[in-house]
């Protein structure tokens, strides 16, 4: 053979061989097997957005539970600070993003999103059926459709420091009379009565919900203004109004530039006696200071009626409608229906659970959910003010902030309260 066919047949028998090892790996990797025991599937990754920041440690012990039945998904617990939580999530969710499953403030501004379409509805979730149709309704949308399964009842009433009421000789208020007399002999032994500040609005608007219904006489006025029988400018709620600006003389210096980090500290230490908050401080508070002595009290009524605990659902968790893992998200939301979430979780968190079947083992937690069963009262800006654009909620808040700089008056901040809510609240149009 001549050597150009013997160079030409060596190079056809490499590129033979080349294709053939091409082949072989090719052929090597179609008929790998699929994936499909349960101990090599591909783990999902879900991200959960909340505003709440002081539960990232609880919340690591929630997904371990949800782990133990679903090892390959994997959920990472991503909060944004409180005060920029709506903003960040509803900028995320115009543009198609957004964690996969979040936090939904309760009543109006959940169900606007749903409304939206920015969530994705729960038909057919199982489990939905343990909780109460008043717990439900938190974030069930205008289309009648759940949107959301509710995590916990919270509620909001003035705790106290034990420790500085045995030490001063003072005892739990009955009347407002007594309150007063007692916010007195507590600034007497020079000790901040009350820790709230208003630089922070939600904080006037929390506190507004403790000490309204003590003024505009509780639940009998919630139902008349939820009818239109009554408005802000009645004289109960203006009066309402006068007794937060009342109340002043007794929060610490310097109020206007103090927010929640701020009274938390002046209460947690000792500097403080009180500190109208919400249940949901509990375990925070305790964290800070496991020597703290923490009780709380109704607030006494100023017109002869019971005293009331404020109560309302605080937040479901929702699905983000553009999630890429739709159904992985379902299966955790349908783990928050049961008794493997909620024990952990009013362990965790000391909160009421919104599951009527599962209890609390905390004493104080306890007592607020007995409290919240006999004399509770609804947070009415959050439960049936939170619309408009504004909110009358937000208006509310500003115009407090607006009070305590001298800039408004108690009747002023009513009629704008009145004003904002004519523009949206059909019962006063």
């Amino acid at each position: 053979m001549k050597k150009t066919g013997k160079i030409w047949l060596f190079g056809l028998f490499s590129i033979l061989l080349i294709f053939a090892s091409a082949c072989s790996k090719d052929t090597g990797s179609s008929e790998k097997p699929e994936k499909t025991d349960e101990g090599t599937k591909e783990t999902v990754t879900l991200s959960i957005g909340s505003w709440r920041t002081e539960d990232t440690a609880g919340y690591a012990k929630v997904i371990e539970a949800f782990n133990k039945q679903y090892p390959d998904i994997k959920v990472e617990f991503k909060p944004s600070k409180n005060t920029e939580y709506n903003t960040i999530l509803n900028t995320a969710l115009q543009s198609g993003e957004g964690p996969d499953i979040f936090h939904l403030r309760p009543y109006a501004p959940g169900i606007a999103l749903a409304d939206a379409g920015y969530i994705e509805p729960l038909d057919g979730l199982e489990g939905l059926d343990a909780f109460p149709e008043t717990a439900l309704a938190a974030s069930k949308g205008s289309d009648g459709k759940q949107y959301g399964v509710p995590l916990n009842m919270s509620t909001t009433q003035m705790f106290y420091n034990k420790k500085i009421f045995s030490d001063l000789g003072l005892e739990v208020p009955k009347t407002w009379d007594e309150f007063i007399a007692l916010n007195e002999k507590i600034k007497k032994e020079g000790i901040i009565p009350i820790a709230l500040g208003t630089k922070e609005g939600w904080l006037l608007s929390a506190a507004h919900g403790i000490i309204g219904p003590a003024h505009y006489g509780g639940n009998d006025f919630v139902e008349k203004i939820t009818k239109g029988e009554t408005d802000f400018k009645s004289a109960e709620f203006v009066n309402s109004i006068k007794a937060m600006d009342e109340l002043k003389a007794y929060f610490p210096d310097n109020y206007e530039g103090l927010g929640m980090e701020d009274i938390r500290t002046l209460f947690f230490t000792g500097k403080a006696a009180m500190f109208p908050m919400g249940s949901w401080e509990i375990e925070v508070l305790r964290s800070m200071n496991p020597d703290l002595e923490l009780g709380f009290f109704p607030m006494p009524s100023a017109v002869g009626k019971d005293a009331t605990i404020t109560a309302w659902v605080d937040g479901s968790f929702a699905v983000n409608a553009n999630s890429k893992h739709k159904e992985e998200a379902k299966k955790f939301l349908q783990f928050l229906t049961t008794k493997e979430f909620g024990e952990p979780f009013t362990k965790e968190f000391k909160m009421i659970s919104a599951n009527p079947e599962v209890k609390s083992d905390d004493e104080l937690v306890n007592s607020l959910s007995e409290a919240v069963s006999k004399i509770s009262t609804p947070y009415m800006m959050v439960v049936y003010f939170a619309g408009g654009n504004p909110t009358s909620k937000a208006t509310l808040e500003l115009e407090l902030q607006g009070m305590y700089l001298g800039q408004q008056t108690p009747e002023g901040v009513a009629g704008k309260v009145q004003e904002n809510a004519e523009t949206w609240y059909k019962p006063f149009q």
